[in-house]
């Protein structure tokens, strides 16, 4: 069966598909073709740039994402903002984002793994897969120059864009190398919630291309084919969250191994169906999200716990999703990083317990911290530095330590998140700043969390 990787777009949040390659990979999924459009050309590129997924995730990491950001010659800007060609160029994404990220076209181009890379040619308004064996810096990053935010690619009598208004995962190319399975990394949102204000109405008329063009294509496919469709639960943080720094790239990987785990825990050889409901997702409920991390030694070497916890405000008119968390392990005698899969906080008797699985040599083993007093306040967890509890299923027992500096961290960390306004996120963080953390980590009745 040849099998196909389509990654789809959602600009650098597409932090997220590296994660979903990790996950795969361990899996023991392979595949015979690799094709990018938007945001997933950073992630199709990095692949055929030969990287493992270990890689990707520690150039990820290193990122400074907002290298992304690269203003016009200042005499575009002189001309007024009626005359600009776009906001920025494609300047830092070539020369500081690309090698950063070890994107490099001559590598790409001499890939043995076949590959595409969507543009749309504005002069013929249609998508073009432009072989990987064809493509330049200039065109990939062309393939991500949205309009309005990095001008088009002027090439000959072509006007090479983003692919996403018309097309945001091109399926078609993939049946056309004849796979017979695609598997689907999906970042865009697709959810009932209309915002107001430009940022979230532009965002929306991404969705409904992106999504509208995916059903007409799915709908009209030549012939029969496996889809399988990874994507996260609630819609990814914008990029304006990520530029800001209220959410990481390790986050947002950590996150994607999450969803791929749980999608492959589950997965049907037959693939999901082929209708609107194959990339839909749930509104997610107002909460905050933090970011802590804790030290320790394990068989004489260091152990390093990083996670990110997602504590949902309490909604009387609808039960608790639970409080959910991702994260990584830094422990070289289990050969680096491994990321954390199906993690989750729970009131345990009189103590908070995060508790999640790592996937080591082959086998899932659990892990637990016993964190702090579950009838404690939010601001509680970062109050002292005492040892903290933390064991892996075979029993070894280790105490972890939260330091004052990464005490301080985590409490500059805290975000809003499912929030609406300045006004709204103020009184998210207040409301939970007040709550018990018993009430924010009760799971919905009936919906017990999935266990390794």
């Amino acid at each position: 069966m040849r099998r196909s990787l389509v990654l789809a777009g959602g600009g650098l949040r597409v932090a997220w598909q590296t994660g979903v390659v990790r996950a795969l990979d361990e899996y023991g999924t392979e595949f015979d073709h690799v094709d990018g459009t938007s945001g997933g050309i950073l992630t199709a590129g990095m692949l055929l740039s030969g990287q493992n997924p270990g890689e990707m995730g520690r150039r990820w990491s290193d990122l400074r994402v907002r290298d992304i950001n690269s203003p016009l010659p200042l005499s575009d800007y002189l001309r007024g903002p009626w005359a600009l060609p776009a906001l920025g160029d494609a300047e830092g994404a070539i020369h500081r984002v690309f090698p950063a990220l070890g994107i490099d076209p001559e590598a790409i181009r001499s890939s043995p793994l076949p590959g595409s890379f969507n543009l749309v040619d504005f002069a013929s308004k249609t998508c073009v897969a432009v072989p990987h064996t064809e493509v330049d810096a200039e065109l990939l990053a062309a393939g991500m120059s949205l309009p309005l935010f990095m001008p088009p690619l002027h090439r000959d009598e072509h006007i090479w864009t983003d692919a996403v208004w018309v097309q945001d995962a091109n399926v078609g190319e993939a049946l056309r190398r004849g796979a017979d399975e695609v598997w689907l990394a999906w970042c865009i949102g697709n959810t009932p919630y209309w915002g107001d204000g430009p940022l979230e109405q532009y965002v929306h008329m991404i969705e409904m291309s992106a999504n509208g063009a995916l059903f007409a294509e799915l709908a009209t496919a030549a012939r029969p084919f496996t889809l399988h469709v990874v994507k996260p639960e609630y819609p990814l943080p914008l990029d304006p969250e990520f530029l800001a720094g209220h959410v990481t790239a390790d986050t947002l990987m950590e996150m994607g191994y999450r969803d791929a785990w749980h999608y492959l825990d589950g997965a049907d050889p037959q693939g999901v169906p082929k209708d609107s409901g194959c990339t839909a997702m749930r509104v997610p409920p107002r909460g905050v999200r933090y970011r802590e991390r804790l030290h320790g030694e394990l068989d004489g070497a260091d152990l390093v716990l990083e996670v990110a916890v997602d504590l949902p405000l309490p909604d009387d008119d609808a039960p608790s999703p639970g409080a959910r968390l991702v994260g990584h392990i830094d422990h070289d005698p289990w050969g680096g990083r491994v990321l954390l899969a199906d993690g989750r906080a729970e009131a345990d008797g009189s103590a908070l317990t995060y508790t999640a699985r790592v996937h080591l040599a082959g086998r899932w083993h659990e892990v637990r911290v016993r964190r702090a007093p579950a009838d404690a306040r939010v601001p509680a967890l970062w109050s002292r530095t005492r040892p903290v509890p933390f064991r892996i299923a075979d029993g070894k027992d280790v105490a972890l330590e939260l330091g004052l500096r990464d005490a301080a961290h985590a409490l500059a960390s805290v975000t809003p998140f499912g929030t609406h306004g300045i006004r709204d996120r103020a009184d998210t963080i207040t409301e939970l700043a007040a709550m018990p953390l018993r009430r924010t980590v009760t799971a919905a009745p009936g919906r017990p969390a999935q266990r390794p």
